[in-house]
């Protein structure tokens, strides 16, 4: 008999869904036996289908903001544009599999041609993370149906419900049930998943823990595709910035969006000594009128709680552990109900802590630098395992184009909050952040494979060298 899942309201405490834990191979399976008539139908088919996926989603919109809402903590507002991009997903899915893996046909020598196409990889595993439990695996799946692949889809087990309705909204859409499976369970299901043979690549948002684990599980799997969008310790520059409030205002979206909950999330705060005191004031005038509420409040709040309460704890001891190191409080990390995950924006002064621990705090908590000149700005900046995003506040363009040239990112914006990357281009990181697989436009890149062919419409052959001559007669 299957372990029992369920899925708990951060905001209330109040169950919301409970469901069996599912079979990896059982998944795996029924998703291998329905690739090959998916992967023979017409790339026009599969794209018109997945469309129907997107209207779908769109007459749906205000039950499935909902439900994110719910499950996530995050705002009523911030759920309602992730729904928004699980539609906008597809047309651009369809743009960048048009752009990235066209047919090409060119000329060669005695009338032969060299084509080029690509054919998708067969079953792909994808792995979806609890901050965008919609949008985020999303990502993954429209552009491997696009290219023909069969997916099987583990929710993280704190989302579970989100991911099941993001699974109806396919098979609503006519896409076939075998095409698109959910596997419901946690990490015993995930390992089993990744680790099951019939899978052609794992496609996996998530932590950088995790992602070295499954990295280091498939380096003995060199025939399997692995992507991994992985997070980031990421810097926020600010140096010589002239519009206070609008600064401050970029800071506080670049740490807080999502309390703290995004993989592009700023965690430090880099800044020029002479002007850190006066952004520090106006960034806590921000967080001091900042709205902390559940989902659906009136007047709508700025952040929610973090996923649960195993997450506030974890965000706290970080926070505690600064401290015990040295670092000054600026605006408190606090926690107004003991048994819930609300925690207020954190700011805190790490200048002199020695040997700062590079990790990513998954929470609304944002470390303050301190420095003298723009090189050592970009140090600190550098200062990190991780390469997922950076961004640079104030400054001219010849220092912006010091800071790109210099900063070990996949993403690094100019008076820009450090979160919110486009769609529309590549998104991922270096170091600890990724794989060299960026996702998002290039998540096209990953789901098909690039098969050359050199073509005659006849055959012609010899063999000019290494062979007697035909005609040699010895004496």
């Amino acid at each position: 008999m299957s372990a029992t899942l369920t899925s708990y309201e951060p905001a209330t405490g109040a169950e919301l869904w409970s469901g069996g834990a599912g079979s990896a191979a059982t998944e795996v399976a029924a998703a291998r036996s329905a690739w090959p008539e998916w992967a023979a139908h017409s790339h026009a088919y599969r794209i018109e289908a997945v469309r129907r996926f997107a209207n779908v989603v769109r007459k749906n919109e205000a039950d499935f903001a909902t439900l994110i809402a719910r499950e996530t903590g995050k705002p009523l507002w911030e759920a309602t544009t992730e729904v928004g991009a699980v539609v906008n997903k597809v047309e651009i899915s369809v743009d960048a599999y048009a752009e990235r893996t066209p047919q090409r046909r060119m000329e060669a020598a005695l009338g032969n041609k060299v084509t080029v196409r690509h054919k998708p990889h067969g079953v792909l595993a994808v792995l979806g993370p609890y901050n965008f439990p919609a949008h985020l695996p999303n990502g993954h799946i429209v552009p491997a149906l696009i290219a023909g692949n069969a997916v099987v889809f583990k929710p993280s087990e704190k989302t579970p419900a989100v991911g099941e309705f993001l699974v109806n909204c396919f098979h609503e859409a006519k896409i076939p049930e075998g095409v698109v499976r959910l596997l419901i369970g946690g990490p015993d299901q995930g390992r089993a998943l990744a680790g099951d043979p019939g899978i052609d690549g794992l496609l996996f948002t998530g932590s950088a823990r995790v992602g070295m684990a499954l990295h280091k599980q498939f380096a003995e799997m060199p025939h399997k595709i692995l992507a991994l969008e992985l997070g980031g310790n990421n810097p926020l520059v600010v140096w010589n910035a002239k519009e206070l409030e609008a600064t401050a205002a970029l800071v506080v979206q670049s740490a807080y969006l999502s309390a703290g909950q995004r993989c592009t999330a700023a965690r430090r705060l880099i800044v020029k000594e002479d002007e850190a005191d006066e952004l520090i004031a106006a960034i806590r005038k921000l967080l001091d009128r900042m709205i902390l509420g559940e989902p659906f409040a009136e007047p709508a709040p700025f952040m929610g709680p973090v996923i649960d309460n195993a997450a506030a704890d974890h965000v706290q001891e970080l926070w505690l552990n600064l401290m015990m190191k040295g670092a000054k409080p600026l605006a408190r990390l606090d926690r107004p109900e003991k048994d819930k995950p609300f925690l207020t924006p954190g700011l805190i002064d790490v200048t002199d802590v020695r040997d700062r621990p590079d990790e990513e705090i998954f929470g609304p908590v944002l470390q303050v630098i301190r420095v003298q000149t723009f090189d050592q700005a970009i140090a600190e900046a550098n200062n990190t395992r991780f390469g997922l995003a950076a961004s640079l506040i104030g400054g001219s363009p010849e220092l912006y184009d010091t800071f790109w040239a210099n900063v070990r990112a996949g993403v690094i914006n100019w008076n820009k909050p450090t979160n919110g990357a486009p769609s529309n281009a590549p998104f991922g990181g270096v170091g600890l952040s990724g794989n060299h697989r960026p996702s998002a436009f290039y998540a096209a890149d990953y789901c098909a494979y690039p098969v050359t062919s050199v073509e005659g419409d006849r055959v012609r052959a010899t063999i000019s060298e290494g062979l007697t001559d035909p005609n040699f007669q010895e004496d």
